[in-house]
């Protein structure tokens, strides 16, 4: 744990979603866990309670509107209007995963954009700033009128395949047309070429790869995505690449979603490693022997620190290795 932070008036509150992961942001700011209770009516209606002072004070709220969305993503709403009329100074909003962020543009006639909607729903209950990690769509910030801070988790994705030394003879790949940005920035930690699989979706969460843009031959590929729902973009994508004469396919993302069938194709795939953060709690039963995960605690913690402090959050755009070459 970090030094404690000398600041009373910073405050560090978690809901439901992951308490880990909100136990680690605190213990790298230094600061202990707000004290809140969070409990529902015999009709199932959340009810919050805040159990110290936050009057004129800058609170850090942090909750993943994973699964289940509604009652996390209700509950945040709740605990923010709940801040707002305790007269806090401000209402920072850590979200590590944000649900409904696939829905981001009108794809087809009479289609929602509910990651507009929720950003509506946040500002309206009183958020101040927005902290976000891997966005579906980097557009969805300017879904906000208020500042959001977007975080990357490919600086940390990249060290843990620097301290492994799986950098050599790789190649970055994604997955799809739509990650290109994603891989090409973990490729530039990498020092890696990057390669991209040309697929098309007949229909959601069914994906067919159609061909192989790029040298993957003889090569170690790390597939890299934003989110791992249900794995058959993974899975199928990493089956191509070995049917290409990739020597060996690890496969990378920020969200661990991993429902349905994900568990038991990501098992059957040629994958020898996944390796996820931490933004979405991930029960046991899904704690594989292939997957890895990652802490973005630190990250976030730094984030709070940075923005409490008013310096720049943009230092930790760069991975580790970087910083202390530049150190």
């Amino acid at each position: 744990m970090s030094e404690q932070y000398n600041d009373s008036n910073l405050k560090i509150f978690a809901l439901n979603s992951n308490k880990p992961l909100a136990q680690k942001v605190a213990a790298a700011v230094g600061v202990p866990l707000g004290k809140i209770s969070v409990d529902r009516f015999s009709d199932g209606e959340i009810r919050i309670n805040i159990e110290e002072s936050v009057r004129g004070d800058e609170v850090f709220l942090v909750q993943s509107t994973s699964a289940p969305v509604n009652d996390n993503l209700m509950e945040l709403l709740i605990m923010i209007d709940a801040l707002r009329r305790a007269s806090v100074k401000t209402i920072n909003v850590v979200i590590p995963y944000y649900g409904y962020a696939r829905q981001d543009r009108k794809a087809r006639s009479r289609e929602p954009i509910t990651a507009k909607l929720v950003a509506d729903m946040l500002e309206k209950a009183g958020a101040s700033r927005i902290i976000a990690l891997d966005l579906h769509a980097a557009q969805i910030q300017g879904f906000f009128d208020i500042p959001v801070d977007h975080l990357m988790g490919a600086p940390l994705l990249a060290d843990y395949f620097l301290t492994k030394g799986l950098d050599k003879d790789a190649v970055v790949v994604s997955p799809d047309h739509g990650g290109v940005t994603r891989a090409r920035k973990l490729a530039e930690f990498l020092k890696a070429p990057i390669a991209i699989i040309d697929k098309r979706r007949p229909r959601a969460n069914v994906a067919e790869v159609m061909n192989i843009i790029g040298d993957v031959k003889g090569k170690r590929c790390i597939l890299i995505d934003d989110m791992i729902d249900t794995a058959g973009t993974i899975t199928l994508a990493a089956q191509a690449l070995i049917d290409a004469g990739a020597t060996e396919v690890y496969a990378s993302a920020t969200h661990a979603v991993l429902s349905g069938p994900a568990i038991e194709r990501i098992e059957k795939s040629p994958i020898k490693r996944m390796v996820l953060t931490d933004s979405i709690q991930l029960p046991e039963e899904k704690r594989i022997d292939k997957v890895d995960q990652v802490s973005v605690g630190e990250l976030i913690g730094d984030a709070i620190t940075r923005i409490h402090n008013n310096q720049p959050v943009s230092p930790l755009f760069v991975n580790r290795f970087r910083r202390s070459c530049k150190d």
